[in-house]
């Protein structure tokens, strides 16, 4: 993200509303015709081909193929840089299936992220016409994401109070109750994570690693106080930084009881919460000093298990093999991170030995296959 706003479901979940739909960015494409069925995606390192620009509102299904040499995304951004629907970790080679629901119409923005950094290869796409949304056409698609608003509320309130916590102990100078507080308070942030991708810069201005901001920006939010914390000591702005981090989560919380979800949205956001796990969380890469990652890991597996949840009536009525292969893969991560659980949270990602790592990812691997059908049956 140009503080990285690639990351990270957006609980694509929230969200309901218009998506983008690519168009290309160098390469042919059909710029005149509207979409006939799955809108074709060709990412390249230097380009992102799209094989039509403009679709009529409704489900619209986008099959990208990355032929480039480096692992990319793929995003579908509203006015505003907000999120409608992404596609992470498409690594060279690999085809991946985005399926978002778009009742609106507009202009939309399509990107492609070679390397998954910066702003990523731009292109405007038309949604024409209206469509009414899932969770007004169906009763048990209501009722799913009337359950997950309550999960995201829920969570919210805790993020806010945690954080509150957290600041209050940075700006008493109290270290060690500062880095006590941390991890808790990330727990709720990482679960509802993706509503932050709605919201232009809220996510990086909260979460953006160092590594990810861009020269001549400012480092801010939880992971610019973990430095503070474990290497460099608090410093002068530190009480500045928790201020700000402060305002942003309340700022998130209050946007975020606007929005409107759909049933894909939640199905959408699943996958990409463990999309975070599987290119972050799993390197250790996102706590790089604090070692929290699997306080981490543990929170984006919670949310995306509660979307599953709350879409359980109707996977189970349409996909009943699909549902019990979910649990159970989900099943078998959740013992993983039970064994490394210390105290009332977990051992530090640097104890993990190698093997164990590679344990982990072969489980977030078989989940992800799974998770990554949702959305397909959900939109039937």
């Amino acid at each position: 993200m140009t503080v990285r706003n690639t990351r990270r479901f957006p609980l694509a979940v929230l969200g309901a509303g218009a998506l983008v739909a690519l168009t290309a960015c160098g390469g042919k494409e059909d710029t005149a015709g509207a979409a006939a069925g799955p809108i074709k995606v060709e990412a390249t390192d230097t380009a992102c081909t799209v094989s039509a620009s403009k679709a009529n509102a409704g489900n619209l299904t986008f099959e990208v193929t990355n032929k480039g040499t480096k692992v990319t995304e793929f995003y579908l951004y509203a006015e505003g840089d907000r999120i409608m629907g992404e596609v992470e970790n498409i690594a060279p080679g690999l085809n991946r299936k985005l399926i978002v629901e778009v009742a609106d119409a507009g202009k939309y923005q399509a990107t492609c992220k070679p390397g998954m950094a910066g702003n990523g290869i731009r292109s405007e796409f038309t949604v024409t016409g209206g469509a009414p949304k899932q969770n007004d056409a169906n009763a048990l698609k209501a009722q799913a994401t009337k359950s997950y608003a309550e999960y995201v509320a829920n969570n919210a309130t805790a993020l806010e109070d945690g954080t509150t916590k957290f600041v209050n102990a940075v700006k008493a100078g109290k270290a060690d109750e500062a880095k006590a507080a941390y991890a808790p308070a990330r727990v709720f942030y990482e679960r509802i994570e993706p509503v932050a991708e709605k919201f232009g810069d809220l996510d990086p201005a909260i979460d953006a690693r160092e590594a990810d901001v861009e020269e001549g920006k400012q480092f801010t939010g939880f992971h610019r106080l973990e430095k503070d914390l474990w290497k460099t000591g608090l410093q002068p702005d530190s009480g500045q930084i928790a201020d700000k981090l402060l305002t942003d989560v309340k700022d998130l919380i209050g946007k975020a009881k606007g929005l409107q979800l759909s049933a894909l949205d939640l199905a959408n956001g699943a996958k990409e919460l463990l999309d975070e796990v599987a290119t972050k969380k799993i390197s250790g890469e996102e706590e790089t000093f604090s070692h929290t990652d699997l306080w981490d890991f543990q929170a984006n597996v919670d949310g995306s298990k509660a979307a599953i949840n709350a879409l359980r009536p109707i996977l189970q009525q349409k996909d009943a093999t699909l549902l019990a292969t979910l649990d159970k893969e989900f099943g078998n991560v959740q013992r993983q991170l039970d064994e490394q659980r210390s105290g009332d949270g977990f051992k530090p990602y640097t104890d993990l030995a190698p093997e164990k790592v590679k344990q982990f990812a072969s489980a977030v691997d078989a989940l992800g296959e799974p998770l990554s059908k949702v959305a397909e049956v959900v939109s039937k």
